[in-house]
């Protein structure tokens, strides 16, 4: 009896635990499936529906980048990505810093001398030397919009140590030894791996430009002096060194250096279009003059360069000035360049004031058609806080594409050439 209780006993038990087990990895099972659609959920995640999800202000700053999307949508594998980056770029700075000083050296000392102001008459690097602090690689991003290549951007910050000294020799015969110091910088440089070809390394050359420069400090100082006992100097200096970083590096411009052997000058720097302006008035401008008003006038410009930059003519005394001035630009790249105008109040042999300024962005404009733009004038372009009414600036715009003005005048040769009777028959055989 006892046995066979036993054994009914034995056998509740069992299917009980069999039961339980079945249930319990069933509830399993739900939990893995439920979990691999939320994971499924999340890959396919845009920019926008992280957006969604949390505010852009808590995000960390690299990882918000303006119409760019981030490095396969997985920011922390993005992150753990930059660690590594900047562990590796650490261990090989000793090496980076000897090969880019002297890349330095020879690719920005002949843009130095092209810009130096008149009173200079020699400006060269004494020493050269990027310090023992790497920079920092603060995110990463790709660029999906060109099939032929691939095109990578890195934020970057550097608060480096360097030893950098320009041997200045000024047009009175002096020459200093200047140190530059201090340097503290922040931007974006753009990597473009193209073409792509079906032979190791899979593309034929690299190109590389600072896409976006956010913060460039710097101070100047005598070895063993003080500059500021030469009134201008230091002015000079910096708006060489600033033009010769424009000039030489930053976008449209870029650096193209062949991997694989092949032809690669359609990947250089070339003029595309051009942008005509007219300037033709602003609308109650700040008056900074205490007595009387403002002496207006406007500096634009699409590349920051002196010989780039157009000046219209002063107005005296008024806020209301009318120019009605024309000017002419160069474009390189329409999708990312922008026309900028400043106004200031001309202060005589004093250093101007300035007014407010404003920005079109190329990427706006229709080819080929005439646009009447009214632009509210700011303190800053970048940092936009100002709440003063600075006044308004009007400005009628076109761009036009240098195959669009090459066109017409390939028209007018070859009606000239059909006009000449010898060359009639052969211009019209050939033109079918």
């Amino acid at each position: 009896m006892g046995f066979f209780l036993g054994l009914v006993l034995g056998v509740i038990v069992g299917v009980g635990l069999v039961m339980a087990f079945a249930r319990s990895e069933n509830a399993r099972s739900k939990r893995r499936g439920e979990l691999a659609a939320t994971v499924a959920a999340f890959s396919r995640m845009t920019v926008e529906d992280s957006r969604k999800l949390l505010p852009a202000e808590f995000y960390p700053s690299w990882v918000v980048f303006s119409q760019r999307q981030k490095f396969g949508y997985h920011f922390l594998l993005t992150d753990l990505f930059v660690n590594w980056l900047n562990a590796e770029l650490t261990k090989i700075w000793p090496y980076v810093n000897q090969a880019a000083s002297e890349l330095i050296r020879s690719s920005v000392e002949p843009v130095l001398e092209q810009y130096k102001s008149v009173i200079l008459s020699s400006l060269k690097f004494s020493k050269l030397t990027l310090g023992t602090v790497a920079p920092q690689i603060t995110g990463i991003s790709i660029i999906e919009d060109d099939k032929s290549g691939i095109t990578m951007e890195f934020e970057m910050q550097w608060d480096g140590n360097p030893s950098i000294i320009l041997d200045i020799r000024t047009r009175l015969g002096v020459s200093l030894p200047i140190q530059v110091k201090n340097i503290g910088f922040t931007g974006v440089f753009r990597l473009i791996f193209k073409p792509l070809v079906d032979e190791f390394p899979c593309f034929g050359a690299v190109s590389f430009s600072l896409r976006e420069k956010k913060k460039l400090d710097f101070t100047l100082k005598v070895v063993g002096g003080d500059l500021s006992s030469l009134p201008g100097i230091s002015d000079a200096i910096e708006g060489t060194i600033r033009d010769a970083i424009e000039d030489s590096i930053t976008w449209p411009v870029r650096k193209v250096i062949p991997i694989l052997p092949g032809d690669y000058s359609d990947l250089e720097l070339k003029p595309t279009g051009i942008l005509e302006v007219k300037l033709v008035q602003a609308k109650d401008l700040t008056n900074k003059d205490i007595i009387g008003k403002s002496d207006p006038y406007s500096e634009l410009y699409i590349r920051p360069l002196r010989d780039r930059i157009k000046t219209s003519k002063v107005i005296n005394n008024d806020l209301n000035p009318i120019w009605n001035e024309h000017f002419e630009f160069i474009v390189e790249d329409a999708s990312t360049q922008h026309l900028t105008v400043k106004i200031y109040d001309d202060e005589g042999l004093q250093p101007s004031e300035f007014i407010g300024c404003a920005q079109v962005s190329l990427k706006d404009l229709q080819p080929g058609k005439v646009k009447d733009i009214w632009l509210k004038l700011v303190k800053d372009l970048e940092i936009q806080r100002d709440r003063k009414d600075r006044g308004q600036v009007i400005l009628k715009i076109i761009i036009n594409s240098l195959l669009f003005l090459i066109f017409p005048s390939l028209l007018i040769i070859l009606t000239l050439l059909s006009s000449v009777p010898f060359l009639n028959h052969y211009v019209i055989i050939h033109s079918q």
